[in-house]
């Protein structure tokens, strides 16, 4: 299709043979910005045109794992009551981070608001206070 050049529907379609095309369309999805700030690292994540209820957070050895899901049905009719346009879109996205496997689910706080989800993670898991034990001098 480099006979059109100039013409762009073509471009798409020689895109989608090329394996860069693959590598390129998760980089828009979750964008996340990662810092550290007093002893946590913050993650602020871009989820736009997603609700709360459809993200879901999960820790499984050492990893922190984000899935979000969109469903939507979109459905169009005229005055009599016939279907004119129907779309549907179902999809899923995730990314995972490795927080480390000391990290305790306790300790990940997570809030939603404008379509940013914010999480922050310990980076050292808090060492539990060790008992004073004495030994017995026999």
């Amino acid at each position: 299709m480099k006979f059109y050049p100039g013409y762009k529907a073509f471009d798409l379609f020689d895109d989608l043979f090329n394996d860069n095309y693959a590598s390129k369309a998760p980089a828009n999805l979750l964008k996340t910005d990662i810092t550290e700030k007093n002893g946590y690292y913050e993650l602020n994540m871009e989820v736009p045109g997603i609700h709360k209820e459809d993200i879901q957070l999960e820790l499984k050895d050492g990893y922190l794992k984000v899935t979000a899901t969109r469903n939507s049905n979109n459905e169009e009719k005229d005055d009599q009551g016939r279907i004119v346009r129907q779309e549907r879109f179902s999809g899923s996205c995730s990314r995972s981070f490795y927080v480390g496997d000391n990290v305790k689910q306790q300790d990940i706080k997570a809030s939603f608001e404008n379509g940013e989800l914010k999480i922050t993670v310990p980076t050292q898991a808090k060492k539990e206070e060790e008992e004073t034990k004495y030994i017995p001098i026999l």
